[in-house]
């Protein structure tokens, strides 16, 4: 009885191990599995820990930094350098641009080679036709008279050389003629008579002669006297070239005196054109450069010349110097005070160094150029420049032949990358119109945890344009508050990086804009636009 039930409770328990083991063998095995998978996933998902900041820098590019938040004179924010960001920054000298490759290619930046090319350009100015000096003629009497007769009788008539003008009669005259016809028939008879009669005689012809020769008479009207004796009562004046009658005082019947203007005659079968250049394009005209002038009247034609004369005087009201340009004129087509536009060919054959000129940040005070030292690493350096040409300019120093600058998205640069602070490393601020220092372009929203994006160096404000002075590069602008100063509303005067930010606006005009405090209380405008509608300022 006992074994009966032995033997089952054995068999019960061998049954419940067999399947306690199997239950706990898949258990293992589920495990592993479990584990392999997770170990393919990867490790699990963890919140991002907290970036560790390593020190701060000062936002304007200065070699100053602080192990803790501060602000600078200008009440700027202090940037916070990452763990990491450190060795990316450190990869580059002091003072260079660094971006990534996305970021270049997006920008769309542009590379050319400093050069050595010939720097030609034209140089343009407005001038004006005027008659050649040279050709232009008086006729005049030396000795006292009455116009007889008129043989030209307006002004602006063709005459040719030697035409007759007009007659003249003088009381002087004739007595003078008498004389000289009396002293050769005198001469004459004493011919054969002693030496001494006969030499004060041809004293006497001789001072007669001399006397109408220096009125200018006709040598064939003296002639004619000596031959025959017979005295003339008027002489005729002739034209002394072939030309127009610019102008005409003679009037038939008038008494003239000696030296008296009566007539101008003027030749234009060549004439001037006299160019107004201005003073920083002067130093490229010499005489003999080509020049090509263009007449409103005439909108198909260009008519050659060359500059034969740099006049040696500037026009303090147009701070141009004049330069004349001699052309022929075929066909008088060219008329005394037309207005020209001329084309002055300027620069210099030898080549020099150049880079394009869109390369070039000009400040106003200084000028700066973007070279490429590596791949996205831009180094700005400041350079001075010499003579420009239509689309390159001279470099003196700063850059060297072979080396590759920035000729297009400087400006976009300047403003993704920060520039103006590391400009800043160079010494001094830059206000050369590009977005505001330490401005980053559209930065997306800072991530949960991330610190803050430090404070931009701008200011955007509204407001009215009160009054401007283009020379002085001064706006007024009554403005509405500026929150990012905690300024109050206000008229108040600002500059302008630049002249051509004037261009757009005028009294009266809603404005937005945008400034940086270039030095202690000195505000300067970066930009300036039309408001869009419904802008209100205060």
């Amino acid at each position: 009885m006992k074994n009966t039930i032995v033997i089952p409770l054995v068999v019960a328990m061998a049954v419940a191990g067999i399947a306690g083991g199997r239950w706990w063998e898949a258990r293992q095995q589920a495990g592993a599995a479990g584990s392999t998978q997770a170990s393919a996933a990867g490790p699990v998902a963890s919140a991002p820990a907290p970036r560790k900041v390593l020190y701060y820098r000062n936002p304007m590019g200065l070699p100053d930094t602080s192990p803790t938040p501060k602000k600078d004179q200008m009440g700027m924010d202090y940037i916070p350098v990452y763990e990491g960001e450190d060795q990316d920054r450190g990869a580059a000298p002091a003072g260079q641009v660094r971006m990534s490759a996305d970021k270049v290619q997006k920008l769309g930046v542009r590379v050319e080679a400093v050069a050595m090319r010939p720097l030609a350009r034209l140089v343009r100015a407005s001038g004006r036709v005027e008659p050649d000096e040279r050709r232009v003629y008086t006729v005049t009497a030396k000795f006292e008279g009455y116009v007889e007769r008129l043989h030209v009788n307006a002004t602006g008539q063709p005459v040719a050389r030697g035409q007759a003008l007009f007659e003249v009669y003088s009381p002087e005259l004739v007595s003078a003629q008498r004389e000289y016809a009396i002293a050769v028939q005198g001469m004459r008879a004493l011919s054969g008579a002693g030496s001494d009669a006969a030499g004060g005689m041809k004293q006497l012809a001789e001072s007669s002669l001399a006397r109408l020769r220096n009125w200018d008479i006709p040598a064939e009207q003296v002639d004619a006297l000596a031959r025959s004796g017979e005295v003339r009562r008027t002489v005729t004046f002739r034209s002394p070239v072939g030309g127009i009658v610019t102008d005409k005082k003679a009037v038939q019947g008038m008494r003239f005196m000696p030296g008296e203007m009566l007539y101008q005659v003027t030749d234009l079968g060549s004439v001037w054109v006299i160019a107004d250049v201005f003073e920083q394009d002067i130093a490229a005209m010499r005489p003999g450069t080509r020049a090509m002038v263009r007449i409103n009247a005439y909108p198909e034609r260009t008519f050659p010349g060359t500059v034969t004369y740099v006049y040696p005087t500037m026009k303090a009201e147009t701070r141009t110097v004049p330069v004349r340009i001699e052309l022929p004129n075929p066909g008088q087509l060219l008329k005394p005070a037309m207005f020209a536009q001329v084309e002055l060919a300027a620069g210099n054959a030898r080549p020099v160094l150049t880079v394009p000129d869109s390369a070039v940040i000009d400040s106003g005070t200084r000028s700066v150029v973007l070279v490429q030292v590596g791949e996205g690493r831009f180094d700005p350096r400041e350079v001075k420049l010499g003579a420009r040409g239509d689309a390159f300019v001279q470099v003196l120093e700063g850059v060297r032949e072979g080396e590759q600058v920035v000729v297009a998205a400087n400006f976009l640069i300047d403003a993704e990358s920060n520039l103006k602070a590391a400009v800043h490393s160079l010494g001094g601020h830059q206000g050369h119109g590009t977005p505001a220092l330490g401005a980053a372009s559209s930065a997306a929203p800072a991530a949960a945890g991330a610190p803050a994006a430090p404070a931009a160096a701008g200011h955007k404000g509204q407001g009215t344009v009160d009054e401007f002075d283009a020379k002085a590069g001064t706006i007024s602008l009554n403005h509405g508050p500026i929150a990012t100063l905690k300024w109050p509303a206000m008229t108040m005067e600002f500059k302008v990086a630049n002249d051509g930010l004037l261009r757009a606006v005028k009294p009266g005009d809603k404005v937005d804009f945008e400034f940086v405090e270039r030095g202690r209380g000195e505000w300067v405008i970066t930009s300036i636009t039309p408001a869009a509608a419904g802008h209100v300022h205060r």
